[in-house]
């Protein structure tokens, strides 16, 4: 190649570079688009908490205070209001999609899924049954059970093998919820019965569920859980209800509650089952097993606020113990030591930071610990009801 040539290449490519170049792509699409920022976990526990302890109070409010004595009834418009919900929702939006994954066949449906659903009825309806004989507080305490029966049951079953380790893991439970049923002011003979039963079909019910879902194939988050369910167990449901309420039971009934509080309590018990799916997604076991510690207590306070339903020191010492064991058979050894390692931390540096306030928290503490143990001596019948403090023991006044 000669001299000129190459000149005039160089001159060509020079002149090329400082022609204005054309963009390949537009720069205005390369913005990210603004992103609403996401919900803080705490958004779905607290929605959790409040929509599970609304159903549970809102059931004891209509069964016991209203005067609404039919459980299966309620139930069952229930399951009848999830089949509808649910429907809609298969229907009119994605959040049930899902369950194109399942292969779910009418042969299947008959042999999986309508034995779950007839003990999930009857887990409902004892659960039910029980408002009408015992306190919102004492049935939380027997509800702590429920990781033993399901553990006894999943032995029974033959789905785990029998380990004395983990028995011996949950014996603080049973210790503690004996206690708590020896202090129980109101004991009622057949609520107590009643809960047991229906714990003990819960049980079965999420052992049956645990051996469905075992295979890849079948695996469903709750909302699709209750698309499959709700129809077998409100058909079951309203059977019942036929033979055994809708006889004694009529149109004033109903007026007397009233047709939007009906609703408003089908619509709070579906919304928990949405807001689970959330909680799943967004939290972490430990999460959820804490969240549902702190539930169960705000309901115990919750009963006594809204009820007046009594809890004896004995009650809340025994019940507090359940409640440690069932936190420990959740999160097993290691992982207690770790947390509680790093709760030490945490304690000790706000400590070094806030002094003063931190032994404000701990008197403060120390005095709502004697207050409500104390306070329930008198309700728990150990102390005379009549007894005057200002008197000595022979009931003269003391100097």
């Amino acid at each position: 190649m000669s001299e000129k040539e190459r000149q005039s290449g160089e001159q060509e490519r020079n002149g090329s570079s400082s022609s204005p170049v054309l963009p390949t792509v537009n720069p205005a699409a390369e913005k990210p688009e603004p992103t609403s920022a996401p919900l803080h976990p705490a958004f779905y526990i607290a929605t959790w908490i409040s929509l599970s302890s609304s159903v549970i109070l809102f059931n004891k409010w209509i069964l016991h205070t209203a005067g609404f004595e039919f459980p299966i009834f309620l139930t069952t418009w229930h399951l009848v209001f999830a089949t509808i919900m649910t429907q809609l929702m298969a229907r009119f939006t994605t959040m049930l999609d899902s369950r194109k994954k399942v292969p779910m066949t009418g042969h299947i449906y008959l042999r999986k899924i309508v034995p779950i659903g007839l003990m999930f009825s009857l887990s409902l309806v004892c659960g039910n049954m029980t408002y009408l004989y015992l306190s919102v507080s004492f049935i939380q305490m027997l509800k702590a059970t429920m990781p033993i029966a399901v553990l006894l049951t999943s032995w029974t079953m033959g789905v785990s093998p029998p380990s004395l380790k983990t028995l011996g893991n949950v014996s603080l439970i049973v210790v503690g919820v004996v206690i708590a049923s020896l202090g129980e002011i109101k004991f009622n003979m057949t609520g107590f019965l009643y809960q047991v039963a229906g714990i003990v079909f819960e049980s079965i019910r999420l052992v049956m569920v645990q051996q469905l879902l075992s295979g890849s194939e079948f695996k469903m988050d709750p909302l699709v859980s209750v698309y499959y369910f709700a129809p077998a167990c409100a058909i079951i449901n309203g059977v019942t209800t036929m033979f055994f309420e809708l006889p004694r039971m009529g149109l004033a009934d109903i007026e007397k509650v009233g047709y939007f509080l009906l609703f408003a309590n089908a619509a709070v018990a579906f919304c928990l089952n949405i807001s689970v799916v959330f909680l799943i997604g967004k939290t972490s076991s430990l999460v959820m097993t804490l969240s549902g510690v702190l539930k169960d207590i705000l309901l115990v306070v919750a009963s006594m606020v809204i009820f007046r339903d009594p809890v004896s020191g004995l009650q809340a010492f025994g019940y507090s113990i359940a409640l440690c064991g069932l936190v420990y058979y959740k999160l097993g050894a290691e992982k207690m030591k770790e947390y509680i390692g790093m709760v030490q931390r945490e304690w000790s540096e706000y400590g070094v930071k806030h002094p003063v306030l931190r032994k404000a928290i701990v008197l403060g503490a120390a005095l709502t610990l004697i207050f409500i143990l104390l306070g329930g001596v008198q309700q728990s019948g150990y102390l005379p009801a009549n007894m005057d403090p200002t008197t000595k023991f022979g009931g003269t006044p003391a100097s």
